[in-house]
């Protein structure tokens, strides 16, 4: 168990960039743009964008939003959340950060994620008749709800889920290994990379001023590759609360100094809404649910319903989303921030960042803002 101090750690944002019931990818693509100016006014530290692809989110082209996101603020830090580095390839990433950096130098955060390959990895392991999810029971650590794990094989077979990844590679197209992929955005970073002893620049982006970090849910690869790089990692809790500790752990057991870093430095994501009182913000994030049943059902994110007019879930829906319904932070300020101290006292985080999903804009603003004001 982690012990820290009772002070608190810098907040920054992760926009999921939702489309709304009854709105479109426009109008997600402008209040993301808003947002991030509101949050910087805030003292918000980061604001990340994630990729998502052939769903209702409008964050797909993440590194094209990223750019007019760091055109449109001032000083706040703008990164991914993280690229999908099995759909794009060390090259082009670098490339596409190098450029913004080029405008916005020493304000780009480059989040890398494994995507595809974990996928593949995990098909495997169903077809040789080995586990994916190790179940584990329910417990409370320091105040912190890890709950028990949400069997990720009935996802796996998803046709829908197989169509999506199926179009975002060349066909007989090879995933990268995570951590060579790792090392080459790394080397052209640096002006080392080679291929058969010739040298390759990366122009724009080679001596890019950018703060590379790793995205993990478990303790595998990811963290391993994180704490052997001497990278910073960011611990999904939001995405998958059960395996936070675990994360973070593996990633603390695996960290190598390196020049980019010389301690470990952890950052744990948490999905919040804050209203003027538990009733308000319970009755803002009733939505939630439906949200991440239609993406465990396969059916990817689909538009954020609208609380006023959404039907409740049902007992068996409930069960399928219990683990992120109940691990989210919903309330008044002083919920909240008694739930994120607890999350920062379990995992020992040296930063949250805080994603927050209202069907209404303005609440989300202002989910943002009360949790600024009470943080500090």
């Amino acid at each position: 168990m982690v012990t820290v101090r009772a002070s608190r750690v810098p907040l920054s944002v992760l926009d999921l960039a939702p489309i709304t019931e009854g709105s479109r990818a426009t109008d997600a693509i402008r209040r993301s743009i808003e947002l991030a100016r509101h949050v910087e006014q805030l003292g918000y530290r980061r604001y990340w964008l994630a990729e998502h692809h052939f769903v209702s989110v409008a964050s797909s082209s993440t590194t094209t939003l990223i750019a007019l996101v760091a055109a449109a603020t001032d000083h706040i830090r703008v990164g991914s959340a993280a690229v999908q580095i099995g759909h794009h390839t060390a090259a082009s990433v670098v490339e596409a950060f190098g450029t913004i950096d080029a405008l916005h130098p020493g304000r780009l955060d480059l989040g890398l994620g494994r995507s595809g390959q974990r996928r593949t990895e995990a098909l495997s392991a169903v077809a040789a008749g080995r586990r994916v999810t190790e179940p584990q029971p329910e417990r409370w650590v320091d105040g912190l709800l890890i709950p028990e794990p949400f069997p990720i094989e009935q996802l796996l077979s998803s046709p829908r889920l197989a169509t999506m990844s199926s179009a975002l590679a060349f066909e007989g197209a090879r995933q990268p290994d995570f951590a060579d992929a790792v090392d080459d955005v790394l080397a052209l970073l640096g002006g080392r990379f080679r291929i058969d002893d010739l040298e390759v620049r990366a122009v724009p982006g080679e001596d890019a001023d950018l703060q590379v970090w790793i995205f993990g849910s478990s303790k595998g690869q990811s963290a391993a590759v994180a704490g052997a790089s001497g990278l910073p990692f960011v611990a999904n809790y939001h995405v998958s609360p059960a395996s936070v500790l675990e994360a973070v752990e593996a990633y603390r057991a695996a960290f190598r100094p390196s020049a980019r870093l010389t301690e470990p430095y952890v950052v744990v994501s948490a999905d919040v809404v804050v209203a003027d009182d538990d009733e308000t913000a319970a009755q803002l994030a009733s939505t939630y649910g439906h949200w991440v049943y239609d993406i465990r059902s396969g059916h990817g994110a689909t538009d954020y319903l609208d609380p006023a007019t959404a039907p409740p879930l049902t007992a068996q829906q409930l069960r399928v989303v219990a683990d992120r319904t109940r691990t989210q932070f919903v309330g008044a300020p002083e919920t909240v921030v008694g739930g994120l101290e607890a999350l920062v006292r379990a995992t020992g985080a040296d930063e949250l960042v805080i994603t927050s999903v209202t069907h209404d804009f303005e609440a989300r603003k202002r989910s943002h803002q009360l949790l600024a004001e009470a943080w500090r």
